[in-house]
């Protein structure tokens, strides 16, 4: 199921979860596997509500920490020279994950790879600005986090945290 040309790199600068990179690394190459992307570099940053704050407020204009954030490099098909390949990054907030897994009775490893999901639908692509769009990446959603073998998110009320929009 893992891609095997989808690169990762983690860099964990937060102290609220213990997660592993081995771990990280096999929910992004599982959920760009389960997007058919099969050749990817993707940068992931386990960071602090602070840490987190900062890359919101400089690059999407939020106030305050968010769940997840995309940043989309190059993507295959943009027209870009050498862009044959995904290559982005995604910043997650771990103590929003624990938080929100409190909230909505699931544990918070759970949470955490619902975002890495949902970073990775983002730098494949998909939106969630309107109401349609977030309705098709919830489902999208439910379906890679059960090709992982991780049960579908909880439908249970979410803060409005998703402020996640890739920065291209």
């Amino acid at each position: 199921m893992a891609a095997a040309g989808v690169k990762v790199g983690v860099r964990n600068s937060q102290r609220s979860l213990r997660v592993g990179d081995a771990w990280v690394r096999r929910i992004v190459r599982g959920a760009c596997a389960a997007e058919g992307i099969s050749k990817a570099e993707i940068g992931v940053l386990l960071a602090g509500d602070r840490g987190i704050a900062r890359y919101n407020e400089a690059w999407l204009g939020h106030e305050g920490p968010t769940d997840v954030i995309s940043f989309v490099l190059e993507r295959a098909g943009d027209g870009w020279p050498g862009a044959d390949r995904l290559v982005g990054d995604i910043v997650v907030s771990v103590p929003q994950a624990v938080r929100v897994a409190r909230q909505v009775g699931w544990p918070a490893r759970c949470e955490l790879a619902y975002y890495l999901v949902h970073g990775v639908l983002h730098l494949a692509g998909h939106d969630d600005r309107t109401p349609a769009e977030r309705r098709a990446i919830r489902r999208r959603e439910g379906r890679v986090m059960t090709a992982l073998g991780l049960p579908s998110p909880p439908l249970a009320p979410r803060p409005a945290a998703r402020q996640s929009r890739p920065v291209a």
